[in-house]
């Protein structure tokens, strides 16, 4: 059951972890803040939003899709959803033998129109065990294998040094400090920062700070604000370079988003 609340990296180390062994298929509403706590399945999940901007976040990171976005959470990973906006959830679960991805990562994939109505069709009535769904199952999972995996993704660091200036960050996106001053205050130097970011996140800098802004311009958008107001915000230099980043990260406009139907 979905509770109110801001959802924290924290509720993953807590050790009463709901243990839920077959992952549901069904649809559900989650209200803008709702959250489902951690827990862990022993089946693989597809998770898709129809509507809204889902999070999923592990002890690894966060993963962040908007409607045309699903995350793949392998069998075994404990993770904790987040709704932004008022969030249409699909849920599929998958038998852990059978990975059509041959994933062992939660990953955000790219949904196409046809797997878009292929999951909402499958989470319609999930008790069904008719042929027909059985064959639905089936073009879904192709449908599946052929969908673009998307680099949507904010790492947690283990690092203390990297960890501060992540937060400083997260806390402000707009803040427009290169590494070298972020690195000040957080005591360490640039090339120690620099260093970090590639080793634990597998990125750069300016790649990191573009994911962050990005998922709190999510946020902001489901939550309704102006396009101007959430590039302003999250630090872009101004709208025009914001909806470039945008369509070519998402491909469709944040205006355009916000008038996505589930």
């Amino acid at each position: 059951m979905a509770e109110r609340g801001a959802l924290s990296i924290n509720c993953l180390l807590v050790p009463d972890i709901r243990h839920t062994p077959k992952a549901p298929t069904r649809a559900q509403r989650l209200a803008a803040g709702d959250r489902i706590d951690a827990h862990v399945h022993d089946d693989h999940q597809i998770v898709y939003a129809g509507a809204g901007v889902l999070a999923v976040t592990t002890d690894a990171g966060t993963w962040f899709a908007p409607g045309n976005r699903a995350i793949w959470v392998p069998a075994g990973t404990v993770h904790a959803h987040r709704a932004h906006g008022h969030l249409h959830l699909h849920l599929v679960g998958l038998q852990a033998d059978d990975n059509p991805l041959g994933l062992d990562a939660p990953t955000v994939l790219a949904v196409s129109p046809l797997l878009s109505e292929l999951i909402v069709a499958y989470t319609h009535d999930p008790d069904d065990r008719g042929p027909e769904r059985r064959r639905l199952l089936a073009v879904l999972r192709d449908q599946l294998r052929a969908s673009p995996q998307q680099p949507l993704r904010l790492p947690t660091a283990t690092d203390p040094r990297l960890a501060a200036v992540c937060a400083i960050l997260q806390a402000d996106p707009a803040d427009p400090r290169t590494l070298a001053a972020l690195g000040t205050a957080a005591g360490a130097s640039e090339r120690t920062l620099s260093r970090l970011f590639r080793t634990e996140f597998g990125m750069t800098f300016p790649q990191w700070r573009t994911q962050a802004r990005l998922y709190h311009a999510l946020r902001m958008l489901a939550d309704g604000r102006p396009v101007t107001t959430v590039a302003h915000r999250c630090g872009w230099s101004s709208t025009s370079a914001f909806i470039d980043v945008f369509r070519r990260s998402f491909g469709h406009t944040p205006g355009t988003r916000n008038r996505r139907s589930p």
